[in-house]
């Protein structure tokens, strides 16, 4: 049992790749916004997927790429090099949903988030810290299995989502539990290779807050739900689990709309809830022989940026849906945000192969 928890406070420090003078196998090397080399090493070739991104793949360009940008057809054989990669199964809700099908193209070498084409479906139409976090800020060659869905809870029977279409966390995990945890050839995850992400809870907490009652209590009651989801993923062999906080929504423009007593009172829930998070994700690791955890703390990240929001290149901590605006929205921040977010998830995973 691994003794020490990976629970890291958020510092705003660049996570830094060594220079190169090219990219290497399996690394990003062009597309819409990328700023980084475009040349790579010798035997792999800088092969276009689509506009947002291309990646060094070994061989030719005319290599085993998927060529189709179909939603709805699963491979029929198993891609090259899916046996060399690392996998990465992501769960929660509109702040890391990309719309990925498990029944539709998945992810393999040279299409490293399956379907949809990258960046996906997002919140805000851009590219979010798990689509970086997977072919930006990468240390190896990542499959990403993103189950995340817009809108959703931990456990639709105690927070029910804005329509009952919606797959809650409980939801997600059966998707898992019904496909790639079968390790099919597709997806040859092990405990070692493989990171299980949770980003969950922004809703649970902003459809419930204002409600009477025992917030303590019921903060508990949905971590018992949540917890009880991460147990299922642990049997199947799952060993490696990063957690995501809730963020300050109590600031976004949409709470803002609210009043100041609203705000108060979310920021309350939000800041209880973090805690008892963060003692949960260290019990379970103790608890469960081989496992390993990181938390990211978003709220402490959103929080450093909204308090100085000139100095990361936004207008102001309030504006939505211009070029440099912090929110893409009224409740979802940016994609540039979301490049902040995507490089302190890889600082805490700096020294892992994700």
């Amino acid at each position: 049992m691994l003794s020490k928890i990976g629970l890291t406070a958020f510092a705003l420090v660049a996570f830094v790749r060594v220079a190169s003078a090219q990219q290497p196998v399996w690394a990003q090397c062009g597309g819409i916004g990328w700023t980084g080399e475009t040349t790579c090493v010798s035997g792999t070739t800088c092969t276009v997927l689509n506009d947002w991104y291309s990646q060094c793949i070994p061989g030719s360009a005319s290599s085993s790429v998927p060529t189709t940008t179909s939603t709805t057809t699963a491979p029929t054989s198993v891609p090259s090099g899916v046996d060399k990669a690392n996998f990465w199964f992501s769960f929660g809700d509109s702040y890391t949903q990309t719309d990925f099908d498990p029944n539709g193209i998945l992810p393999q070498p040279g299409n490293p988030l399956g379907n949809p084409p990258y960046p996906g479906y997002t919140a805000v139409g851009g590219v979010n810290w798990i689509d970086l976090d997977t072919v930006v800020y990468n240390n190896s060659l990542i499959l990403t299995y993103n189950y995340a869905y817009g809108g959703a809870t931990i456990n639709a029977s105690l927070v029910a989502p804005y329509e009952p279409t919606v797959l809650s966390l409980i939801d997600q995990v059966n998707q898992f539990l019904a496909g790639a945890a079968n390790k099919p050839a597709t997806a040859p995850w092990t405990s070692e290779n493989a990171l299980f992400s949770v980003w969950i809870g922004i809703n649970d907490l902003g459809n419930s807050y204002y409600e009477p009652g025992d917030r303590d209590a019921f903060s508990d009651t949905l971590l018992d739900s949540y917890f009880g989801q991460i147990q299922e993923l642990f049997n199947v062999g799952a060993r490696n689990f990063l957690f995501i906080n809730v963020p300050p929504t109590d600031r976004s423009p949409l709470m803002i709309g609210q009043g100041a007593t609203a705000q108060a009172l979310l920021k309350q829930t939000i800041a209880g809830y973090n805690s008892k998070l963060a003692a949960r994700a260290a019990s379970f690791q103790a608890a469960n022989p081989g496992v390993q955890t990181w938390v990211w703390d978003s709220n402490a990240a959103f929080t450093t940026v909204l308090d100085d929001p000139t100095a990361y290149g936004f207008v102001d901590a309030t504006s939505y849906g211009n070029p440099g605006d912090f929110w893409g929205n009224n409740l979802h921040p940016s994609s540039a945000a979301h490049d902040i977010w995507a490089r302190g998830v890889a600082a805490v995973l700096n020294n892992t192969v994700w």
